[in-house]
C-alpha cells in the first residue's frame, strides 16, 4: 500500500513539475514593418495598426511595433529578433511561417501618365515596370518581364515622367500618397491590377508559432462574427473578407 501511495506522490510531483516548466503564453507580440502612411505608420497610427491591435490585444497580447524598411524586416523576422514582419504576401519567403488567414488585402495599382494607354492584368508585361525593392510583384503577376527595384519612392513621379518607366506598382494607399504630393496630379493615371491578400510571416521560433496559432484562432472569431469591419469603416477601407 505504502509502495503505491509512493507512486501516486511521484507522479503527481513529475505533473506538477512539468507545468511549472511550460512556456507561459505570450504578453507581447515584436513585430516589424515598413513606415506605411494611414496604415503602419512609425507613430503606431493607422489601418494595419489598429486591425493587429484587435486581433492581439483582447486576448492578453501586447504589440511592440518597429519600423524598418521592408526587407529589413523580413531578416528581423528570419533571424528571430521579431515575432513577425508585416505585409508579406502568401509563401513570399521559405524561411519564414504563414498563418492560415490573411489580416488585409492590397489592393495593386499601376501609376502612370496619364496621357499613356490604361493598362490591364494581361498587358501589364508588355511595358517597363518600377516598384520598391523587396516586393517581388513579378511573382504574383503574370508575365513579367521588365522591371526596375527602387530603394525610394521619391523618384518615381520624375521617372515616369521623363519615360524611365511606363508604369509604377503598389498599392493603392501608396500611390494616392505619392499622387497628391504631385505638383499636377491630373498628369497621372491610377489603373487597378490586382488584389494580394496580406499577411503576417512569422519567425519559425518556438513563440512565434504560438503567436501565429493565436492570430489564427482570433481571425476565425473575428471574421465570422464581424468585429473587424468597424476598423475597415473607420479608416474608409473597403472589408475584404467575404467569409461572415
Amino acid at each position: 500500500m505504502a509502495r503505491r501511495w509512493l507512486m501516486v506522490f511521484f507522479a503527481m510531483f513529475c505533473s506538477i513539475a512539468q507545468a511549472g516548466d511550460a512556456a507561459p503564453a505570450p504578453s507581447v507580440i515584436h513585430l516589424a514593418s515598413e513606415d506605411w502612411e494611414d496604415y503602419t505608420a512609425a507613430d503606431g497610427h493607422g489601418l494595419g495598426w489598429d486591425l493587429l491591435r484587435a486581433i492581439f490585444e483582447p486576448a492578453g497580447v501586447k504589440l511592440d511595433i518597429r519600423t524598418e524598411p521592408y526587407t529589413r524586416a523580413v531578416g528581423l523576422a528570419q533571424r528571430g529578433e521579431v515575432d513577425a514582419c508585416v505585409g508579406s504576401y502568401r509563401d513570399e519567403t521559405s524561411e519564414l511561417l504563414y498563418p492560415h488567414w490573411n489580416f488585409d488585402t492590397d489592393h495593386i495599382y499601376a501609376l502612370g501618365l496619364a496621357s499613356n494607354p490604361a493598362p490591364t492584368l494581361d498587358t501589364l508585361g508588355n511595358y517597363r515596370l518600377a516598384w520598391v525593392r523587396g516586393y517581388r510583384y513579378q511573382d504574383y503577376l503574370p508575365n513579367i518581364h521588365r522591371y526596375n527595384e527602387v530603394v525610394r519612392r521619391t523618384a518615381i513621379l520624375s521617372m515616369l515622367t521623363h519615360n524611365r518607366a511606363d508604369f509604377y506598382i503598389d498599392a493603392l494607399t501608396e500611390v494616392d500618397y505619392m499622387v497628391t504630393r504631385a505638383k499636377d496630379p491630373s498628369q497621372f493615371r491610377r489603373t487597378h491590377i490586382a488584389e494580394l491578400p496580406l499577411f503576417l510571416c512569422f519567425a519559425d521560433t518556438p513563440k512565434a508559432r504560438a503567436l501565429m496559432a493565436l492570430f489564427d484562432q482570433r481571425m476565425e472569431l473575428l471574421v465570422k462574427s464581424g468585429q473587424l469591419k468597424p476598423v475597415f469603416a473607420k479608416w474608409k477601407q473597403p472589408y475584404p473578407f467575404s467569409h461572415d
